[in-house]
């Protein structure tokens, strides 16, 4: 969740951020009664977060695959174009000492390469990755993991002669994070891929378009990604599908489709079926969704950073709890920033899966949802729950983040401990869970949002700005008071 701050709420960081929220509230006039506000912890109606399919895009995905040709996850691996880097050459530190001086280092850490580092058009925010996928925790030979960034679009970054600024939705990236380059052991390649939403054309011919959402989080069950689609539910694509429109490598030349038309992987300003050419913003992979959960209750919430306590949630983010291996449960949960007119601090819920499909388990054509409960604190950016330990990560601005931790205790969803301070900007969660090899480590990994630069509020060497991937071992976070 990307936030912009207002000047008159800009504090000073090192004064940490609990403080920094008692001040933003108390500058806020009261102009009206407060609303009523549910009770943080207790349990939110379960059927609040109720979803039901939505169309079937299966006919538009199939044509395209006739056209355009697939690869699979370990092919996207393999051809990673991207170098991050790990260990010691991963220097970008978002964690510093903390706004505390106590924060807790990550066990593990990676750094995007420079383009990505520092790129203002795009802006990480979901992550999973194939302990979420598979028991095994190997999609063939590879771990991999997998992250969703969405594009800011910001018209201020168009070059002056292109004429337009494109939305060019979200993005994914693959990375392994335990095969190395070779001859560089501390590189790790990745390669990026734009998700899009297919549909026939006037001419009845496939296509597709960006999908314009904030993707806050995404989780991948056997062979299908969810991803949050905010005031919607959840969108839905077949890592099967990943089609490849440069399959020859050579960007300069357009190559020629299986049905005998061209793709171009060079146009950055088009999308989809123009022509009788086949674009993508310029990226080799793009990876068409397959169908959609939409909310059964009516949408109360809105685009903002606030929330209602009843009717659907926010899809702000969602995860994966494979800790009861016949039992796999979709976790979904809300960011809400209150104040003084809008009290809510979310909710998160629970959602069966279908271990024999990977998709959502339905009853009469209604995916049912097993548990919800009102979040005991706001400004959650990622929630994970294994063995009915939740986590969650929470972020104000550029302080230090927060990981909490919750567990259910007579029938109310109650803090578990104190406070770990974290990197700034963390986001969505993701839990390898080890249990495919006795003794594995088992990690809670994430990643933050802020590029390092020289704004103001992010030069404070307590706790600085920068993109990394990172993991915390579990047991070093359950060994936390």
């Amino acid at each position: 969740m990307t936030l912009h701050q207002s000047p008159k709420l800009r504090l000073h960081r090192r004064a940490g951020w609990g403080i920094a929220l008692a001040a933003a509230v108390l500058a806020v006039p009261v102009l009206s009664t407060p609303a009523l506000a549910a009770a943080p912890g207790d349990p939110a109606t379960s059927s609040s977060f109720n979803l039901k399919p939505g169309p079937d895009l299966s006919s538009a995905v199939t044509a395209l695959k006739t056209a355009l040709p697939t690869e699979g996850v370990q092919d996207l691996l393999d051809q990673g174009n991207r170098i991050a880097k790990t260990d010691a050459s991963c220097t970008t530190d978002p964690f510093g000492t903390g706004d505390n001086g106590a924060v807790l280092a990550p066990a593990r850490k990676l750094c995007w390469d420079a383009g990505d580092a520092g790129t203002e058009e795009w802006i990480p925010q979901g992550i999973t990755g194939v302990s979420d996928a598979q028991a095994d925790e190997l999609w063939g030979s590879r771990k991999p993991l997998v992250t969703a960034w969405y594009d800011k679009a910001n018209p201020a970054l168009c070059t002056a002669d292109s004429g337009t600024c494109p939305d060019k939705g979200v993005r994914l990236s693959f990375l392994d994070p335990e095969t190395p380059v070779t001859g560089t052991p501390d590189g790790r390649r990745y390669r990026h891929a734009l998700l899009v939403e297919p549909y026939f054309n006037s001419y009845g011919n496939a296509s597709y378009r960006a999908i314009d959402i904030h993707a806050g989080g995404i989780a991948w069950y056997k062979y299908y990604l969810y991803v949050a689609d905010t005031l919607n539910g959840l969108r839905v694509f077949d890592m099967r599908s990943i089609l490849d429109l440069n399959p020859d490598q050579n960007a300069s030349v357009d190559d020629t489709t299986l049905n005998g038309l061209k793709s171009n992987v060079t146009d950055e300003s088009k999308i989809g079926r123009q022509s009788n050419i086949y674009y993508s913003h310029t990226y080799r992979y793009v990876l068409p969704q397959v169908a959609s959960y939409k909310f059964v209750a009516a949408q109360g919430n809105s685009s903002a950073a606030t929330c209602v306590a009843t009717g659907a949630p926010k899809a702000s983010y969602i995860s994966i709890d494979r800790s009861a291996p016949t039992a796999p449960t979709l976790i979904m949960g809300e960011y809400c920033n209150s104040d003084t007119d809008h009290p809510e601090k979310g909710r998160v819920g629970a959602l069966p899966i279908d271990d024999t499909t990977g998709l959502l388990q339905e009853t009469g054509g209604t995916v049912t949802t097993t548990s919800a409960y009102y979040l005991p604190r706001d400004l959650t950016q990622g929630a994970a729950r294994y063995n009915g330990m939740y986590y969650f990560n929470r972020s104000y601005l550029d302080n230090s983040g927060s990981l909490r931790r919750a567990t259910i205790t007579n029938g109310r969803l109650v803090d578990y401990g104190s406070n770990i301070t974290n990197a700034v900007g963390p986001e969505d969660l993701y839990i390898e869970h080890g249990q495919s090899m006795p003794g594995a480590t088992q990690y809670l990994w994430s990643l933050t949002e802020h590029r390092a630069d020289t704004t103001a509020g992010c030069t404070d060497t307590g706790s600085p700005c920068g993109r990394v991937l990172y993991a915390h071992r579990l047991s070093d976070i359950l060994a936390r008071p």
